[in-house]
């Protein structure tokens, strides 16, 4: 990919995961970079990293789900780099477990860090592209947003909010060719999400075979920079999640369900726990989740999903024979 020297790079939810990543993966290519966060410790030691390759990266501690401490961290980081190229949305926090077991302030926090703060961070940053008349909005959405996840209902509900959210946003903007709205969706990603998440399951988190590398994601947002797109799928065929879901949405949710209660039935057992998702973590936890097994790569998440794709269309196949 070509140099992005002088790219000025806005990333929310930079202190762990796919956001430290794809900081890291800006700062080699040559972006200018402020990146925000709840936890200080990650946050500095991300831009730390940074540093390290030659880039330049401030940092904001900040919760994104305050709407005006969004707006006034738009218009710092506005001034302070001359203009924004490209935001990328990379707030998220998750709960897993039964949806009557997990509590409901749990269910609204994840609502609120997951919809409503990516909400609170394009109001503030879309005034700014229209008065410069250009700019990318990166949205981290996740194939979360084609695929009910049940366990985790909430999670469900905020993605699937997100990527109606973005479709409207493109049509707002559809008359402005050089401001982008752009949908990033991972499959499963090796970060250390997984710790930091709530889990009302009563077993220890894992993660299934295939996970994606967060610099396997941080690449396509860097990518995006210079070749927007409005839909970026990695770890699978977009075609199979949008035919999956067309075709068959209640099926593919019951075996997405099944697997869960199999999962949680043998997995090893765990406490209950609200993980980071009130509280960021004291520590740095880096982009790297450490659980992937290198040696399966992420084809075995594409031929998954695939067939999960095949599935649905062909249940809607035989249902319309019926």
């Amino acid at each position: 990919m070509a140099k992005h020297d002088g790219l000025r790079v806005i990333i929310t939810g930079a202190s762990s995961g796919i956001g430290a990543a794809t900081a890291i993966a800006f700062a080699k290519k040559g972006a200018r970079l402020v990146l925000a966060a709840r936890g200080e410790a990650g946050l500095r030691d991300i831009a730390e990293r940074c540093r390290t390759v030659g880039a330049s990266a401030e940092v904001r501690v900040i919760d994104v789900t305050d709407a005006a401490a969004v707006a006034a961290f738009a218009s710092e980081a506005n001034t302070a780099l001359g203009g924004i190229d490209l935001w990328f949305s990379c707030v998220g926090v998750g709960v897993v477990g039964k949806y009557h077991d997990v509590p409901m302030p749990d269910h609204a926090r994840v609502i609120e860090a997951n919809l409503v703060s990516h909400m609170n961070e394009a109001h503030a940053v879309l005034p700014l592209f229209l008065a410069q008349d250009h700019g990318t909005w990166v949205n981290m959405i996740s194939v979360g947003g084609f695929v009910a996840t049940p366990y985790a209902a909430a999670y469900a509900a905020s993605k699937f909010g997100l990527r109606g959210f973005s479709e409207a946003l493109r049509g707002e903007v559809s008359k402005h060719p050089r401001i982008h709205v752009c949908d990033v969706y991972p499959t499963f990603v090796d970060t250390p999400g997984i710790d930091h998440a709530g889990n009302y399951t009563g077993a220890r988190l894992s993660l299934p075979p295939g996970a994606l590398a967060p610099e396997t994601v941080a690449k396509a947002v860097v990518r995006l920079a210079r070749h927007p797109r409005n839909t970026v799928v990695i770890g699978a065929p977009a075609i199979a999640l949008k035919l999956g879901q067309f075709a068959a949405p209640n099926l593919m949710a019951a075996m997405m369900n099944g697997f869960m209660d199999v999962w949680s039935a043998k997995a090893e057992p765990g406490e209950d726990t609200r993980g980071a998702v009130f509280d960021p973590p004291a520590q740095p936890s880096g982009p790297d989740g450490g659980r992937r097994d290198p040696q399966r790569g992420r084809k075995t998440a594409m031929v998954g999903t695939a067939a999960l794709g095949v599935a649905g269309l062909g249940a809607w196949l035989w249902q319309r024979r019926r």
